[in-house]
């Protein structure tokens, strides 16, 4: 009986032993933080903390409610976390202090960790928010186990310092709720992962062709049909419109008290809120809901995400078959924006409302009989001015609410609204014009920053017109040379939703993507130049925190351990095949035959002549004898397809 209880006891106490701790033993293990610190100092051994462990926060309301938050984390373990108002440590607690100390950066954080215990101090209390963020990246993985736990993991945590201040002010994340709507619940979710690596700014995407999601009591139908659309399952874009007597369940939106409660959320997490209502483009949803603000006169409805705007390719304008634009020649256009604004400036605190002004279709503007009446009046010479009439209308409305506007590029066309800040996707050129100009200016190129984009081969991953790969977004520099880095306020990643239908796939979308954008929003330049933090140290970093996602069962992409597919041709029956990958150390396996590659089949080493009679690729990534990448399978008349 004495040898059982002997055997249970060393079990448990080898169990309490996490994988990640033993990984720790590595006399070259280094912290795997993201975004990368500023500074950060690495000691001699480990501070085990304390079964019943203290948290010592000062009287200041902020703080005590970080403290909460950390103390409700940590519980996670199944330890036992207590939360004290105080200003002095006591022996292995963790002290929360506001000080007065010109040496720590706006929004920064001094964390040190020492045998004694735990500091961490800030001017303000979203740095002691972000200092919490970074110390429970040093916690085991299990911390963000999700379930309870019915034993105590052992504390263990490196000694070290760390000196850290964000780059950017706007380290942003847009969600697009209209295309798919999101749950309340769902939101706070994803305002939960952002902030775990310090992005500060959710730009919810609340209106667009498939759906309005805000409640505007002034303007009831917005969302008594504007909200509701047609259900289609499949593949976004090709989908039949409604059609006679079909009913409209699909959908939903926010009231005003569930915007609040969002708001309430995020600022407890110091995440401010950007709205944005997509005019005078994106507005078939609007238009289903009042159509005299349309120019044209038609029926109209909620899209489905049927086909109605065509992309002719070579540069060429895209236009409507449908018009899905508000008509900047209506009166009464300006009259109902100003009651939405009203209603939009009094739920969002932050300074800022999101105007969109993108992708305008204005084949219907030219026919129109009003448009051409405008231009006449106001001597407008073409519809870019047409559209900057518009703008600048819009921009007095929400200046006239206490806002400031921001709108994508397209803002620009035509002429700046004077006091109108710029959100660059179409490329960085827009970004770099409007800071010629003199306007503050956030970077979300498209090339860096569009998370809707397929992370890897179009053969494995959901369906999108690009790629965008994770090696990609880590390269991404806000501030072009020579422009006037005061003006760029920072960049955001946005995750546009035609084709994101649930939380899952959400996931999948964002992460690993948004850990790159947070070290380049974060971080500063020098410290992301640097060799010691290049893109292998931080793959090594992703790595490990793909375990912490595990724990909290939270999905990822892998797609950075699959080939990347290169196909050349010599002649009409001759096309080679070029593998790599982004991840060093890798082997590439592949048939030709039909067959499952494991390890044993050949590995890639030089670029492959493809057989003529093959039918099939198949292709799998091994790293020490394991399987890391996905099996992915490519038609050869596709590769042929794909040849340069």
């Amino acid at each position: 009986m004495k040898k059982i209880f002997f055997l249970s006891l060393c079990l448990l106490i080898f169990s309490s032993i996490t994988h990640s701790q033993q990984a720790r033993r590595n006399p070259n293990w280094k912290p795997s933080i993201i975004p990368e610190p500023y500074s950060m100092q690495i000691g001699k051994g480990y501070l085990k903390l304390p079964y019943y462990l203290n948290i010592i926060s000062p009287s200041n309301k902020e703080v005590r409610q970080i403290a909460d938050q950390l103390a409700s984390t940590l519980q996670n373990m199944a330890n036992a976390v207590k939360v004290k108002e105080g200003t002095t440590p006591g022996n292995k607690t963790i002290l929360l202090s506001l000080v007065n100390d010109p040496s720590i950066k706006p929004n920064g954080y001094r964390l040190q960790i020492t045998a004694t215990g735990i500091s961490i101090k800030a001017n303000e209390p979203a740095g002691i928010f972000y200092g919490v963020q970074t110390l429970l990246q040093l916690f085991p993985d299990e911390v963000e186990e999700l379930r309870e736990r019915k034993s105590p993991i052992e504390w263990e945590i490196p000694i070290l310092t760390i000196e850290d201040h964000p780059r950017f002010g706007w380290r942003g994340l847009m969600l697009d709720v209209s295309r798919h709507f999101f749950t309340v619940k769902e939101v706070k979710a994803f305002i939960d992962q952002m902030v775990k690596y310090k992005f500060n700014l959710l730009h919810l995407h609340l209106t667009d062709d498939q759906g309005w999601r805000i409640e505007i009591k002034s303007l009831p139908k917005l969302t008594e049909v504007g909200a509701w659309r047609v259900e289609r399952t499949g593949t976004f874009g090709n989908f039949p419109k409604p059609q006679p007597g079909e009913k409209a369940s699909y959908g939903g939106f926010y009231t005003h008290d569930d915007i609040r409660d969002l708001v309430r959320y995020a600022g407890e997490r110091f995440v401010n809120i950007l709205p944005e209502i997509d005019v005078p483009g994106h507005s078939l949803a609007a238009l289903a809901a009042y159509p005299e603000l349309s120019c044209t006169p038609g029926d109209y409805y909620v899209s489905p995400g049927d086909r109605f705007m065509i992309w002719p390719g070579g540069g060429q304008h895209f236009y409507g078959t449908l018009d899905n634009t508000i008509c900047p020649a209506n009166e009464k256009a300006y009259e109902y924006l100003d009651k939405i604004f009203t209603e939009v400036a009094s739920l969002f605190p932050f300074g800022y409302i999101h105007m969109g002004g993108d992708e305008t279709a204005r084949n219907f503007w030219e026919k129109s009989e009003q448009i051409k009446a405008l231009m006449q009046k106001e001597n407008l010479k073409d519809l870019d001015e047409v559209q900057s009439y518009f703008v600048r209308r819009v921009e007095k409305i929400i200046n006239s609410k206490g806002k400031k506007m921001i709108g994508w590029d397209e803002i620009l066309q035509g002429g700046l609204a004077p006091n109108a800040a710029v959100m660059s996707w179409r490329g960085m050129k827009g970004g770099i014009e409007a800071a010629t100009q003199g306007h503050e200016v956030v970077m979300s190129p498209t090339d860096f920053s569009y998370f809707d984009y397929m992370q890897g081969d179009a053969s494995i991953e959901p369906p999108v017109y690009a790629s965008l790969r994770l090696k990609k977004v880590f390269r991404f520099e806000p501030v072009p040379a020579g422009v006037n880095a005061s003006l760029i306020k920072g960049g955001q990643a946005n995750l546009w939703t035609e084709q994101v239908t649930n939380t899952r796939h959400l996931q999948y979308m964002i992460w690993p993507r948004a850990f790159a954008m947070a070290e380049a929003l974060w971080t500063a330049k020098e410290k992301r130049d640097s060799s010691e933090t290049g893109w292998n140290y931080f793959v090594k970093k992703v790595e490990d925190h793909f375990d912490r996602f595990d724990n909290a069962k939270v999905k990822y992409a892998r797609s950075l351990y699959d080939p990347i597919v290169q196909v050349s041709k010599k002649d009409s029956s001759t096309y080679f095949l070029n593998l790599s990958t982004e991840v060093s150390g890798l082997s590439i396996h592949y048939s030709f035959d039909n067959s499952f590659p494991d390890q044993y089949y050949p590995k890639y080493q030089n670029a492959l002549l493809i057989p003529n009679e093959a039918a099939n690729l198949k292709m799998i990534t091994y790293r020490d004898n394991e399987t890391v990448g996905r099996l992915m399978t490519i038609p050869v008349a596709d590769l042929k397809k794909r040849a340069k």
